[in-house]
């Protein structure tokens, strides 16, 4: 489907970001307890340094996720220092999949900060209840009201500028609850130009232009059940990529879902949910503002995916429960037509992805078991069926001759963890085994340029399943004042899939220097580690820190591309009364352990510190909060790892903002 058609909905709705969990109100009957997922939620979408954060800025915050980073727009999510084919990333479970071959466009990028009410990071196969996965997922919240609030409406505007890019923004929220009817909503705008460096120099194509809306509805259909209606629509234009060769002229995409809910008063079914979605986009690069290139290119991009997310919850004694049913069915297109400098006269025209359906089936398990007030064990698992079928398989058969029009792969996925609390400490160990398939790029990319390694890319439809497994160990320690956690995980991931230069072939991007084919290693072997830490110095002053480190290697002991070295975090929050001050300092420490193989470079150590302060007031009955930080505040130079091309990242940034809640 090239075209979204959708009715345009006018709106100024949602609600106050800090207001997912509410206290049960005097219609519902008993409060029904929630199956303990071993997850990490982000409840309020803002930092304690920045109110108006990207949700890119808001994940950054989170110690084992990071950025591929090729320009100032939609970063592209590492979790545990993985890729975006080994996690799964959803919104309120839905499975939305990008339209753009250099990832470009990845799920975050399609919602805003102002339309969620929390995100949930699992790590490794306890993040399989979306779906099969190896580094985990992420599942981005949707905002959802109660019925029967005390306060009727609820609300809040927000807008700010930032000095360096010259990024004005709005975000907004309303939200209505009555005892039958809820309404929530968002609408956002965010503009910027060109950023700076940190020698002040202007990085060319690093503008963006970001408009999305959303609004969710919901009846209540009886005393414990309701029905609920919900939309996305997200449109970006005018965007920039520094770190390519070409831009994005145009992306848009409409997010929408059904869903039923029934909760029950007696018995070991306490909840079940079930979702009908889709959600279709598309999404244009072209570098028709790039007359340097010698040969200009179009590369525009569809992606069509009907699903349905069946969710129950069970409680018997000690044991909660939740089953979880992930059916979807996307078809991703992506074509690639060349033009000389006239482009009246069209020369080369081939599918980067090849009309290539996949469609998955999947059941999920979690499971928690108190065995003592002190201990618990979580265990779980996923079994998962996925077929693909590529409709013009001539272009795969160019370089993988007789290789199959269709494939179907069977992912089994299992974890379980042990909890144990003593006195004032707590320990975690846990294992899991899983698999994956092949992306649509990764089975069936025809020429799809790489412009950090500078090779283009051939999928192979006939690549094996990657099988994980992993093994990961918490130890934390807390008291009235300090609390220090630490976190290592470690996987072992056979059939690991990355791109090695072919023999045969040559290039078609005139600024290729080769082919590369997607193949797997033997395997491959990743560590990671964090530690954190909280102190209340003062009752009006707090003190937090971050310190993590990876390490990757292939099975020749070479180095794997896009692994953080030792990175730092350390802020300072003061608060009292209606003043807040807060500074930090975070960085990396160079990357020695870089691979030239993959395209990568000895990357600097680098230190950024950051300081912002806010006052909060009363306005016409209305909570306000101003805000005035400094990003970068040394204006230093760098670039980091993740950089892709090496970029240099923003320079000095002040920027402020005023917040309404009402």
């Amino acid at each position: 489907m090239k075209n979204i058609s959708f009715a345009f909905f006018a709106l100024l709705i949602g609600m106050d970001v800090n207001a997912q969990i509410r206290p049960i109100q005097a219609d519902s009957t008993k409060y029904l307890e929630e199956v303990k997922i071993n997850v990490i939620a982000k409840k309020k979408i803002e930092t304690e340094l920045k109110m108006a954060v990207s949700v890119d800025e808001f994940l950054a915050s989170s110690a084992n996720i990071s950025f591929i980073k090729r320009g100032a727009y939609a970063w592209e999510p590492l979790l545990n220092n993985m890729s975006t084919e080994r996690s799964v990333i959803t919104i309120d479970g839905m499975h939305v999949f990008g339209a753009c071959t250099d990832k470009m466009d990845p799920v975050t990028s399609y919602v805003e900060s102002n339309n969620l009410s929390s995100i949930d990071i699992a790590s490794g196969q306890e993040g399989s209840m979306h779906g099969s996965t190896i580094a985990g997922s992420i599942d981005l919240k949707r905002k959802s009201t109660s019925f029967g609030l005390e306060k009727q409406w609820n609300g809040a505007y927000q807008t700010g500028f930032e000095f360096n890019n010259k990024q004005f923004f709005n975000l907004a929220n309303l939200s209505y609850s009555s005892d039958k009817f809820v309404a929530d909503g968002s609408i956002s705008l965010r503009k910027a130009g060109n950023y700076s460096d940190g020698n002040k120099d202007e990085v060319r194509h690093s503008q963006y232009n970001k408009f999305n809306t959303s609004l969710g509805l919901a009846y209540k259909t009886g005393s414990l059940s309701s029905i609920r209606v919900d939309a996305i629509y997200d449109k970006a234009k005018d965007v920039g990529f520094p770190a390519l060769p070409m831009d994005l002229w145009l992306s848009r995409a409409i997010i929408t879902s059904v869903s039923y809910k029934q909760l029950f008063e007696d018995g070991i079914w306490k909840a079940w949910d079930t979702k009908l979605y889709f959600n279709a986009i598309e999404h244009y690069m072209d570098d028709t503002k790039r007359p340097e290139n010698l040969v200009h290119m179009d590369m525009p991009g569809w992606s069509t995916t009907y699903g349905l997310v069946s969710r129950a919850n069970l409680k018997s004694g000690d044991l909660v429960s939740e089953i979880q049913l992930n059916v979807y069915d996307n078809l991703s297109i992506a074509e690639m037509t060349m033009y000389p400098q006239d482009r009246s006269n069209k020369t080369m025209f081939a599918y980067s992805w090849p009309w290539v359906t996949t469609r998955f089936a999947g059941l999920s398990m979690n499971n928690s078991w108190d065995i003592s007030e002190r201990s618990r064990l979580n265990f779980g698992g996923s079994l998962g069926y996925n077929y693909n079928h590529s409709k013009y398989v001539e272009f795969n058969w160019i370089f993988h001759p007789g290789a199959p029009q269709q494939k179907s792969r069977v992912l089994p996925g299992i974890h379980a963890s042990y909890q144990l609390d003593v006195d004032r400490f707590d320990f975690s160990l846990g294992t899991g085994y899983g698999h994956r398939a092949p992306s649509v790029s990764e089975g069936y990319g025809y020429y799809i340029y790489n412009s950090f390694d500078r090779y283009d890319y051939i999928g192979n439809p006939d690549l094996n399943n990657e099988i994980s497994y992993e093994a990961n160990a918490s130890a934390g320690f807390k008291n009235e004042k300090l609390r220090v956690e630490t976190k290592v995980n470690y996987f072992y991931i056979q059939n690991y899939i990355i791109g090695r230069i072919l023999s045969l072939g040559s290039p078609m991007n005139y600024q290729s220097v080769g082919v590369k084919s997607y193949t797997a290693l033997e395997h491959a072997k990743l560590f990671n580690f964090a530690l954190s830490g909280t102190y209340d110095i003062l009752p009006h002053l707090h003190w937090k820190g971050t310190l993590t480190y990876a390490r990757a290697t292939d099975d020749k002991s070479t180095n794997l591309p896009f692994i953080r070295p030792l990175s730092y975090q350390s802020s300072l929050h003061y608060m009292h009364k209606k003043i807040g001050i807060q500074t930090s300092v975070h960085g990396d420490l160079a990357q020695e352990n870089y691979s030239p193989e993959y395209g990568e470079d000895l990357t600097s150590a680098y230190q950024v510190w950051n300081i912002s302060a806010d006052y909060t007031f009363n306005f016409k009955k209305m909570t306000t909060i101003l805000q005035v930080g400094a990003e970068n505040l040394f204006n230093t130079y760098y670039s980091t790892y993740a950089d892709w091309g090496n970029i240099p990242r923003m320079g000095r940034n002040v920027f402020t903002s005023l917040k309404f809640n009402f």
